[in-house]
């Protein structure tokens, strides 16, 4: 099973993927199929990573955005 910290890495690195290809605009994003579902993946892979933190890790820090 994966630690929290693991799953914090997965969010933080799936930010930085989305983050480079944000930079290319949104007539890039709406024109390119595969830049979309390269956003979308790294979307997904941020909710599930955000879904399975632990409970009581959430609570902890949930006043953090």
């Amino acid at each position: 099973m994966r630690s929290d910290v693991e799953r914090l890495r997965d969010i933080y690195d799936a930010i930085l993927q989305i983050e480079r290809y944000v930079a290319q605009g949104e007539k890039a994003f709406r024109q390119e199929e595969l830049v979309q579902t390269w956003m979308v993946y790294h979307l997904q892979v941020i909710g599930e990573a955000a879904r399975a933190v632990n409970r009581d890790f959430q609570d902890r820090y949930a006043q953090i955005p």
